[in-house]
C-alpha cells in the first residue's frame, strides 16, 4: 500500500516537471544556427530597401504616367479643335472657289451668250 501511495503524487510531481520544462523552452541555438538567422535577417533588410526603392520608382512612374496621360488628352483635344478648323476653311475655301469660278464664268458667258444668240431666239424661249 505504500507505493500506491506515493505513486500518484510522484506521477503527479512528474509530469508538473515535465509541463514546465516544455514550456520554458531552450536558450541555446547552435552557432551556425545563429550565423543562418543573421544572414537572413540581413536578407529581409536588404529586401526591404530595395522594395521600397522600386515602390519609389513606380509611384514616380505612376506620376509620370498620369502626367503624360493629361497632356495627351490635352493634345487631342488640341487636335479635334484644329481639325474642325481646317474643316471649316476648307470649305469656305471651296465656297470661295465656286464662287470665283461662278463670277468668272458669269462674266464671260453673257457677253458670249449675247453675240452668239439672236433676239428671236430670245423670244422663242420665253414664250414656253
Amino acid at each position: 500500500m505504500l507505493t500506491k501511495r506515493w505513486v500518484r503524487p510522484c506521477t503527479g510531481l512528474t509530469v508538473c516537471f515535465v509541463l514546465i520544462f516544455s514550456l520554458s523552452g531552450c536558450d541555446y541555438w547552435p552557432p551556425a544556427l545563429q550565423a543562418q538567422i543573421e544572414q537572413l535577417r540581413a536578407e529581409i533588410q536588404t529586401l526591404a530597401a530595395e522594395k521600397s526603392e522600386l515602390q519609389s520608382q513606380v509611384d514616380e512612374l505612376t506620376k509620370a504616367k498620369r502626367d503624360l496621360q493629361t497632356q495627351v488628352d490635352e493634345l487631342n483635344r488640341l487636335n479635334r479643335e484644329k481639325t474642325t478648323l481646317i474643316t471649316g476653311l476648307q470649305r469656305q475655301v471651296a465656297a470661295f472657289q465656286a464662287k470665283s469660278s461662278k463670277t468668272q464664268k458669269g462674266v464671260s458667258k453673257p457677253a458670249q451668250k449675247s453675240t452668239t444668240r439672236s433676239p428671236g431666239k430670245k423670244s422663242s424661249t420665253t414664250k414656253r
